[in-house]
């Protein structure tokens, strides 16, 4: 599967986990350069507190459109280490 954003790539990889419908990718699937750390931060009852990169390419900016579970609940230890996608980005 691929992640990509205004054309640009930011993940590619076969090895996916599907959780209530998103693609969690391998963190080291990230394209280098392409992303920024953001201070936002959510919780889910049962994965557990999320926090979100933002996608940079070029001058334009997608707020938060990564998020990963830094410290997963146990019922979500299958995505730890892993990054999902919104807000546009594609995966496919």
């Amino acid at each position: 599967m691929k992640a990509t954003w205004k054309g640009t790539v930011l993940a590619e990889s076969d090895d996916i986990v599907t959780v209530e419908g998103n693609a969690y990718f391998p963190a080291s699937s990230l394209a280098k350069g392409v992303t920024r750390p953001s201070d936002t931060h959510s919780v889910c009852p049962w994965k557990g507190t999320a926090s979100y990169f933002d996608v940079v390419v070029g001058s334009d900016i997608n707020k938060d459109a990564i998020w990963y579970y830094p410290e997963p609940s146990q019922k979500a230890a299958n995505i730890k280490d892993r990054v999902a996608f919104w807000k546009g980005v594609v995966v496919s």
